[in-house]
């Protein structure tokens, strides 16, 4: 059975409660008020009682009175209408509690690179498997993108790097990355298991823009080892990288989730003195105390994808 709320009458307009519907359709469907009495597991007093009330409520005579179970013509159009009405709150009743339930409804989420390419999908695949009815929207931005957006109600949460600090928005980190070189095939360095920033000094470095925040880290590290004398190639988009690398224009320093992933003819390998681990977290607003159910599971989801790469994991 539904919740049902007691109806009234509210400034001339008839609101009717909905058992009284729903004994009166299984009274026409069953074909006796005794019949109907046992599917709803009513006495047959209370049925009389209702259809009574029914008829009060609308000013109108819905069953002939007499041996045989006939309904009067305002029965008749009252019956069709009132199918259409179960029908419709049975829908409205089963959508409410897929909102409870986060089954329906949409999330939005921001995230950074290369998080958005690499991980998401292989999260989201089993996710939408279970949740089909759910609709998901991913913004794919920087961190402090994602801090903005989240602060304008844009995005629900984002996963990426440690965004500038806006006061409203908290920020957790689950996973700390770590940092390799890829380099082409046929670049001699290929040959080695591993290098030092030392081997890299006669590279060019395909780098991110100049405000990107393991950038900035790399560039350090690199001019206390080799100077600033180093050639550079700027590539805005993280992702791009490793395409420039398979045609030897040079080499990239970025995080290995970066690197899960390398297209023919390029090879990644570890840097032995490069001690630079960039967070991967959660951003939220502080405004938003609580997700639904399904939004806490797919956050669960994601953080475990992660922590089942490496020991880094926080």
């Amino acid at each position: 059975m539904y919740n049902v709320r007691n109806i009234q009458k509210i400034k001339g307009a008839i609101l009717l409660e909905l058992r009284a519907i729903q004994t009166f359709t299984t009274i026409v469907q069953a074909g006796s008020f005794q019949k109907a009495a046992k599917i709803l597991n009513y006495s047959q007093p209370t049925i009389s009682m209702r259809i009574k009330q029914l008829e009060q409520d609308l000013g109108v005579q819905l069953f002939e009175r007499g041996k045989s179970l006939k309904l009067t013509k305002a029965g008749n159009i009252f019956y069709e209408r009132s199918k259409q009405l179960l029908i419709q709150y049975e829908v409205l009743d089963h959508t409410i509690f897929d909102l409870r339930a986060g089954n329906t409804g949409e999330i939005k989420i921001g995230i950074s690179e290369p998080t958005a390419s690499l991980v998401l999908p292989h999260v989201l695949t089993p996710f939408l498997e279970e949740y089909p009815n759910l609709n998901i929207t991913i913004l794919v931005e920087d961190a402090n993108t994602c801090s903005k957006k989240l602060v304008k109600g844009e995005i629900d949460f984002a996963i990426c790097g440690e965004p500038e600090l806006i006061l409203e928005n908290y920020y957790k980190v689950f996973y700390r990355d770590s940092l390799d070189i890829l380099v082409a095939e046929k670049n001699p360095l290929a040959l080695k298991e591993s290098v030092t920033l030392a081997d890299l000094k006669e590279e060019r470095f395909i780098f991110t823009p100049a405000n990107c925040p393991i950038r900035i880290q790399i560039e350090q590290e690199l001019k206390q080892a080799i100077g600033s004398t180093y050639k550079k190639l700027e590539v805005s988009s993280s992702m791009a990288h490793k395409h420039y690398v398979a045609q030897d224009l040079g080499i990239s320093i970025f995080t290995k989730t970066a690197h899960l992933n390398t297209v023919p003819g390029t090879k990644a390998i570890p840097v032995e003195d490069l001690d630079i681990h960039p967070p991967i977290g959660i951003l939220t607003n502080q405004k938003k105390e609580s997700f639904d159910m399904m939004t806490e599971e797919l956050l669960e989801r994601i953080t475990a994808f992660f922590q089942a790469k490496t020991e880094l994991s926080l």
